[in-house]
């Protein structure tokens, strides 16, 4: 294992992605973060199922940072119960998986 991370990070709209974005880089909480924009989600919600388009964010992190990503990301997303789940890198180019480390807190 590599102690770095994918965080999958789902939002309705470019406002809360940017805002999201802005504070997980401004606070070094993630070293990089992808932005799909268009996802079309289709999911159970109160006993319907839905459909939305949303944006994905993909979070590249430390896994020690991960519970500080989900309170961050829920101070600021408007979803009742938003997407915030990780996925554990666990090979990768060395250098890019160094890069994660220097970039992100200690």
């Amino acid at each position: 294992m590599t102690g770095k991370v994918i965080v999958f990070i789902t939002v309705g709209s470019k406002k809360t992605s940017l805002a999201v974005i802005k504070s997980l880089l401004g606070k070094r909480l993630a070293a990089c973060v992808n932005e799909i924009p268009e996802v079309n989600s289709q999911y159970w919600w109160k006993g319907r199922i839905e459909k939305s388009r949303e944006i994905l964010l993909l979070v590249k992190t430390k896994k020690s940072l991960v519970k500080r990503i989900i309170a961050e990301v829920k101070k600021i997303h408007p979803y009742e119960v938003p997407e915030i789940i990780s996925v554990e890198i666990n090979e990768g180019n060395d250098a890019y998986l160094e890069w994660i480390e220097k970039e992100t807190k200690r």
